[in-house]
């Protein structure tokens, strides 16, 4: 059973993020507050869940708990900060366009950046221990991937709507039959260091 709350103040926020390691599309986080409503003993890391599981859930914690944001960064302002400021940014984004102020935060990882004068924890593994943070990997994933097949419709040849930007086979093979496109994230490697494009 997840645990609820970390630090037991009342507006204690999860987040978390989906699409750090793809090279496609933009990196994609959630913040959430867990009202009491939220039960549910299915909630878990998005990446111990199938597809399916997924996308129930994401509809149960939407029926269920209004208290969440999410906020995409574009691949473009990825390659501008790098990955891991643009991650924290979709966080930080996330957690800026909630109607209230949260007295504390609790991350999934170990890195984060200070928002405004809120004390936060990382949490590694967090998304497997804490409620919030799991309903956060959910919503982020499914938004995101809802994202990516839109992204799919415009540039079918990359096979979004199955790997969602990831660096698969297929990926990988597209774009070296293609070229990258728009979507890509020109600062990560695209191919293997044999196979090299002239961007």
């Amino acid at each position: 059973m997840l645990l609820k709350s970390y630090s037991h103040l009342e507006f204690e926020v999860g987040t978390d993020e989906a699409g750090r390691g793809c090279l496609a599309g933009p990196v994609t986080a959630a913040a959430i507050l867990i009202n009491e409503k939220l039960e549910n003993e299915l909630i878990n890391d998005s990446k111990k869940l199938s597809l399916k599981s997924r996308n129930s859930l994401r509809n149960y914690i939407e029926e269920h708990n209004k208290l969440f944001q999410i906020a995409h960064i574009s691949e473009n302002r990825i390659d501008e900060i790098n990955i891991l400021n643009a991650s924290i940014e979709a966080m930080h984004t996330a957690i800026s366009q909630l109607h209230f102020m949260p007295e504390f935060i609790i991350v999934d990882g170990n890195r984060f950046k200070p928002y405004k004068e809120v004390q936060y924890k990382t949490i590694v593994k967090g998304d497997s221990k804490y409620l919030s943070i799991a309903a956060a990997s959910i919503l982020a994933k499914t938004y995101r991937d809802e994202y990516m097949l839109q992204l799919h419709e415009e540039f079918p040849m990359y096979r979004w709507d199955k790997n969602m930007g990831y660096p698969t086979k297929e990926h990988r093979k597209a774009i070296l039959d293609h070229g990258p496109c728009k979507y890509h994230r020109k600062s990560f490697r695209l191919l293997p260091e044999q196979l090299v494009l002239n961007l």
